[in-house]
């Protein structure tokens, strides 16, 4: 039952693994209650049924329902978990004072000929970028009516680089390597992503500068820049179900240490609560993020080539999607930016 002191929220694309992951996290929370779940092929199925993990909450007995604009208008946030290109459509008939939290790309990319090359079809514009630990982020998402929140690669490469290319540290060229688990590629049935083809294997896909999200790390790293930064970017599938190790290398400016680069991530994560500056001589793992909204963050200089190699780790459902959403909706809405995200991972 919503209370008059409840923010109602609604979830489209609530079957998927980031839409179940977001309805779990949204179970959580103090001050939203979902109201409303929505899908396609699930239509008509027990949330509990699409989503077992979700069985034993209260939320196990809604009934998905066929997603439309009239149907998701009336609440006061609401998360479009959608595939790609589909949530244009629906954000434009919802009204005005509702909060859209996008998880899909459609709103992310600032240049239209760069939808255009790796999308297709028309693009739709562009809503605040919802990574709030970029530089002077935050103020333009507090109070906002849409949001657009990163995809989970740009997120980890962002989180680790964009600091470093802020304080000047580092030529504006860099290569990036980044594992993610299986759960990256969506809960559509694929043969690439049966068991017997994951498996005891790691393969590199998206090669060459193909995968979308390059266009959108080169847009959150310039911009934290100030001057173009070109990406090389080589995506990984790894044999796990969520999470994400992102290695980024690029030149050292001159006279630019280890020391140099642990001290800007410091400065610029003091007083961020998701993001870990890790020990020095520690590497980022990805199961140490598992089930939080953290970032486990490292740097170091190898003087030998004069170049600097970030890894950071987040959970690809947690920081990378879905809690960042809540994030995102969380200082929107004038909540807690913490409210109803776990901190602390889970172990082993």
């Amino acid at each position: 039952m919503v209370t008059a002191m409840t923010l109602k929220a609604a979830v489209a694309g609530g079957s998927g693994y980031a839409g179940g992951e977001l309805l779990r996290l949204l179970a959580a929370h103090p001050e939203i209650e979902v109201a409303t779940v929505t899908g396609a092929s699930s239509a008509g199925e027990l949330l509990g049924a699409s989503q077992p993990h979700l069985a034993a909450s209260p939320l196990g007995a809604l009934e998905i329902a066929s997603t439309t604009p009239e149907l998701l208008a009336g609440h006061e946030v609401v998360f479009l978990a959608l595939p790609h290109g589909q949530s244009a459509a629906i954000a434009e008939a919802l009204p005005v004072d509702t909060v859209v939290v996008d998880l899909g790309a459609d709103f992310r990319l600032e240049d239209a000929a760069r939808w255009e090359h790796f999308y297709g079809g028309t693009h739709a514009g562009s809503w605040p970028y919802g990574l709030p630990e970029l530089p002077g982020q935050r103020p333009l998402l507090e109070g906002a009516r849409r949001i657009a929140s990163p995809g989970c690669y740009p997120t980890s490469v962002a989180l680790g680089t964009a600091p470093l290319l802020a304080a000047g540290l580092l030529e504006p060229d860099v290569v990036v390597v980044a594992a993610s688990g299986t759960s990256g590629a969506g809960r559509a049935a694929r043969t690439s992503l049966l068991g017997s083809e994951v498996m005891g294997a790691v393969s590199a896909y998206g090669v060459g500068g193909v995968h979308r999200h390059t266009a959108e790390m080169e847009q959150s790293l310039s911009g934290a820049a100030g001057v173009p930064v070109a990406v090389s970017f080589t995506p990984l599938l790894a044999p796990m179900p969520r999470g994400i190790l992102a290695t980024s290398n690029a030149r050292l400016r001159e006279g630019v240490t280890g020391a140099d680069l642990r001290a800007a991530l410091l400065d610029a994560y003091a007083a961020e609560p998701f993001v870990v500056v890790l020990p020095e001589g520690a590497q980022p793992t990805t199961a140490a993020t598992l089930g939080s909204n953290a970032a486990h963050v490292q740097a170091v200089a190898d003087p030998r080539t004069g170049r600097a190699v970030v890894t950071v780790a987040v959970d690809n459902l947690g920081k990378g999607a879905a809690g960042q959403a809540l994030q995102n909706a969380n200082l929107a809405l004038g909540l807690p930016e913490t409210a109803g995200l776990p901190l602390v991972g889970v172990a082993p």
